[in-house]
């Protein structure tokens, strides 16, 4: 069984979630400039099997695409190209940055430490993949 790996794409850069083996627990892995997102993506899969990739999908409150669903959509088409056989589900990411940001103020970190990007885009994959896991009934 493969792993699912769970993306919060974002312009400058991106968030990365992944699952154990079994699909039961979703992991924060890493914050990465999404310029060198599709080669990193490589050399994780040189060492580990992924079976599913998730990507959040910007919303509007009316349920419209976002301002930045377009750059999505172009990384998904460029991850489905480039990785053809591991399948691509979208989920609605409303509210992960700001739930991410709720989750990293109750942790108790600096406030330093809670106004950096890279956690809450961190924070925000792991939501995008424990929603969609919890989607399926994991």
């Amino acid at each position: 069984m493969g792993r699912w790996m769970a993306f919060d794409y974002g312009l400058k850069r991106t968030g990365i979630a992944i699952t154990d083996p079994l699909n039961i627990i979703a992991t924060g892995l890493t914050t990465i400039a999404s310029q060198e997102l599709i080669d990193y993506i490589k050399t994780y899969l040189t060492n580990e099997q992924v079976e599913l990739f998730v990507v959040g999908e910007p919303k509007q409150m009316n349920n419209e695409p976002s301002m930045s669903a377009q750059m999505t959509n172009d990384f998904v088409q460029k991850l489905s190209a480039t990785f053809p056989a591991i399948p691509i589900k979208r989920i609605d990411e409303r509210f992960t940055s700001k739930m991410a940001s709720q989750i990293i103020a109750q942790s108790g970190k600096s406030k330093k430490d809670r106004e950096k990007k890279e956690h809450i885009d961190l924070v925000s994959a792991i939501i995008i993949l424990q929603s969609y896991m919890e989607s399926t009934n994991h």
